[in-house]
């Protein structure tokens, strides 16, 4: 059986999605939606696929079974909802929306219809994380103690003016914090889990835009760890991400998408990577040249809808990422903690 993809949007981060469902046997890029109707047919044309430059156009295409939207991060839930409200099966590029207000709709509306709903979080499926997260969830870290996440990374003003909603606070949602440092956010929460409380301050130290280049918070979780957040986009020439995770029983650190220290109880230093100077492509280039962590995730979004299981991130997964960092928001602009009392 064929699946049909939809994608909206049709900008650098869609043809990614394009050619990660591309890869994949049995789907086909049935149809293309973007406002502007050259680059809809621009993406649409290289893959056999229509394009549409309306909405409700595209919406009634099909044969079409589920959407992959990669429109600007404040539309996520007004594309959501409308083709969820089709019938379709929605899987959304990061973050699920910029409010949780926005992403609570977009949850409630695939529930009401259905559907299953999909955050592209492509990380969790990368074979290193995979790995960290399994000793995380064995107990090998053993009392979580404490994190730091860390996102340097560099964009130049042209990647700003390039497009109208980077960097604005309407349809970015933000800047370096929600955009670029929400991956490793994710993953920190994701092992870690809720939080309890989060201090964090923001600034526009760089670039002339609207949100914030440079981001940094401590933040408390209910098991009681603490941990350091940094994020910028301001770093030249922009380094690779960093997360680091100290237990009770050593430590583990994931440096761009390599575990480059394993230092664990118990652990055979056999285990450990070698390479301990992985560098990330994405610390200074917006651009996805391997497509294959991507297919990961539509592959396990297709398997979820057909076995109607939840996808690696549902909705509910990929809201905390956005209600962590509208806390850190409000406590930058308080200049005050932000308690999250049951935790996010």
């Amino acid at each position: 059986m064929t699946i049909h993809v939809g994608l909206i949007g049709a900008g650098n981060i869609s043809d990614t999605h394009a050619r990660a469902a591309a890869a994949i046997a049995g789907v086909k890029l049935t149809a293309v939606h973007a406002p502007t109707r050259d680059h809809a047919v621009r993406l649409a044309s290289a893959h056999g696929a229509t394009a549409y430059d309306t909405l409700d156009a595209f919406l009634n295409h099909r044969p079409m079974d589920l959407v992959a939207i990669g429109s600007p991060s404040g539309l996520h839930g007004g594309h959501g909802i409308a083709a969820v409200r089709r019938r379709l099966h929605v899987l959304v590029e990061k973050p699920l929306e910029i409010t949780t207000g926005r992403a609570d709709a977009l949850i409630d509306e695939a529930a009401v219809n259905g559907v299953t709903l999909g955050v592209i979080f492509q990380d969790r499926l990368k074979p290193d994380v995979v790995r960290l997260k399994e000793l995380v969830d064995a107990g090998r870290l053993g009392k979580p103690i404490m994190a730091a996440a860390r996102v340097k990374w560099h964009r130049t003003d042209a990647y700003y003016r390039q497009s109208r909603w980077r960097g604005t606070r309407a349809l970015d949602g933000g800047g370096a914090l929600i955009n670029q440092a929400i991956h490793t956010i994710d993953l920190l929460l994701w092992c870690l889990g809720p939080v309890r409380r989060v201090f964090g301050r923001i600034a526009t130290a760089l670039h002339p835009i609207e949100a914030e280049d440079t981001a940094v918070a401590v933040v408390e979780f209910v098991n009681g760890a603490l941990a350091t957040v940094e994020a910028t986009t301001a770093a030249y020439p922009g380094y690779a991400r960093r997360l680091e995770l100290t237990g009770s029983e050593g430590t583990v650190v994931l440096e761009g998408d390599r575990l480059v220290n394993v230092d664990l109880r118990g652990v055979e230093a056999a285990a450990r990577m070698d390479d301990r100077s992985q560098e990330s492509v994405s610390a200074a280039s917006p651009v996805v040249a391997d497509a294959s962590a991507h297919q990961r995730v539509f592959e396990d979004f297709i398997r979820a809808v057909s076995t109607r299981t939840a996808p690696a991130c549902d909705g509910a997964g990929g809201r905390v990422s956005v209600a962590f960092i509208e806390a850190i928001y409000r406590s930058a602009a308080s200049g005050a903690p932000v308690d999250l009392g049951v935790g996010v």
